[in-house]
């Protein structure tokens, strides 16, 4: 190949897009109840829990679980949870566990 051609790149089977038109922040589909939950939590009094109903949670308990250890880890706010049949509780903890 000589000097100063241009290779043609393949051809892609997806759509390319500028980089600046990528998202940069994920906003999982739990983000709303799980920016809601640690509010509440980040507001608790020492010793106090927050207790939701499960079936008032739009995802499972697992899924909000998981969630939530995200997103504290994120705002670097220790939170415990724990649960029953019927309800998730969850407050501040001394440290992530």
């Amino acid at each position: 190949m000589a000097d100063g051609q241009k290779i043609n790149p393949p051809q892609l089977r997806f759509e390319a897009v500028r980089r600046s038109q990528v998202p940069s922040a994920r906003e999982g589909k739990h983000g709303k109840i799980v920016d809601q939950l640690l509010e509440q939590v980040d507001q608790l009094a020492p010793g106090n829990a927050l207790k939701v109903a499960l079936g008032s949670l739009p995802t499972t308990k697992a899924n909000l679980r998981a969630a939530l250890s995200r997103a504290s880890r994120k705002r670097a706010l220790a939170v415990a949870t724990s649960s029953d049949a019927e309800s998730i509780y969850l407050w501040k903890s001394k440290r992530h566990s």
